[in-house]
């Protein structure tokens, strides 16, 4: 952890300036283990969980919280505070279930931290795992877009909750706000339903979230996925672009462990990449005239 932390002294950050937005690239080579990790079932069974109590590094201490999650500082730190919340238990990456623990260690963690959740098919490195990450508040670029006025678009309100889109923002999100707990939980499990319906799939549809709380409300910020990966990341040798885009990189902050990518990467590449990933605003539009 002391050399994760150490190597973020020398990560460097370029702003990509796109059509209506920007994005922030950093090079960061020591997130390559999680960017380039193997999720499919096979590896997944052949590896030890990383997050099982039994299986962390004998120095490595947490923080009960709950009960049964434990706060854990993340060795390969993006930011210059960086922890996981993993569950005691070792039981699957779904959110819908775990959406109480989600909004309240929001609460709890705020105002310094922002909380949030890889889908087990989208940017989770250990998806046979619950966890959670927690980062500084403002430390992931949407969290400043999802509160600007020229930007949000209401969509819909409903007693306490409020649920709206960002414009000109290259990718599709949602933000839904409300100072009732119960309701925006019902809120955001109704969203996965509806999303879970429209991919005709068995499993957890594919979502990144980023929750926030301050002065009595909550933030959620959603990313529906289409696709883990965009199909950059699977060329062969020097047209390879190593890019996952988690809840991170879908936020605007772009992770990238090579750094022939962090120098080549333009808008265009980045627009390409939200395309191939991001749900089509029809998709979008299909969920919010549901609920």
């Amino acid at each position: 952890m002391a050399e994760g932390y150490a190597a973020l002294e020398s990560v460097r950050h370029r702003e990509i300036i796109c059509n209506g937005y920007s994005v922030v690239l950093q090079f960061n080579p020591r997130r390559v283990v999680s960017t380039a990790a193997s999720v499919d079932e096979e590896s997944l069974r052949r590896r030890p969980c990383f997050l099982c109590v039994e299986n962390l590094p004998e120095k490595q201490q947490g923080i009960r919280y709950a009960d049964n999650f434990l706060i854990l500082c993340n060795p390969a730190p993006i930011f210059a505070r960086h922890f996981t919340i993993s569950s005691v238990d070792h039981i699957p990456q779904e959110l819908d279930r775990s959406i109480p623990i989600f909004l309240s260690l929001a609460e709890d963690l705020a105002p310094q931290y922002s909380v949030f959740y890889n889908g087990p098919r989208c940017g989770a490195s250990a998806p046979d795992h619950l966890h959670f990450q927690a980062c500084p508040t403002g430390a992931i670029p949407v969290e400043l877009a999802a509160a600007d006025g020229e930007r949000r678009v209401l969509r819909k309100k409903t007693g306490s909750a409020a649920l709206f889109t960002l414009r000109e923002f290259g990718r599709q999100a949602l933000v839904l706000e409300s100072e009732d707990k119960v309701i925006l939980a019902s809120l955001l499990s109704s969203i996965l339903a509806h999303l879970a319906k429209l991919s005709s799939s068995s499993e957890e549809p594919m979502v990144n979230a980023l929750c926030s709380y301050s002065r009595g409300q909550w933030r959620a910020i959603l990313f529906p996925r289409t696709k883990h990966r965009p199909s950059f990341f699977f060329r062969q040798g020097e047209e390879q672009i190593m890019i996952s885009p988690a809840l991170v990189d879908m936020g605007g902050l772009i992770v990238t462990p090579m750094e022939r990518d962090f120098e080549r990467v333009d808008a265009a590449m980045v627009q390409e990449i939200f395309n191939e990933v991001s749900v089509t605003e029809e998709t979008l539009a299909q969920v919010t005239r549901a609920l």
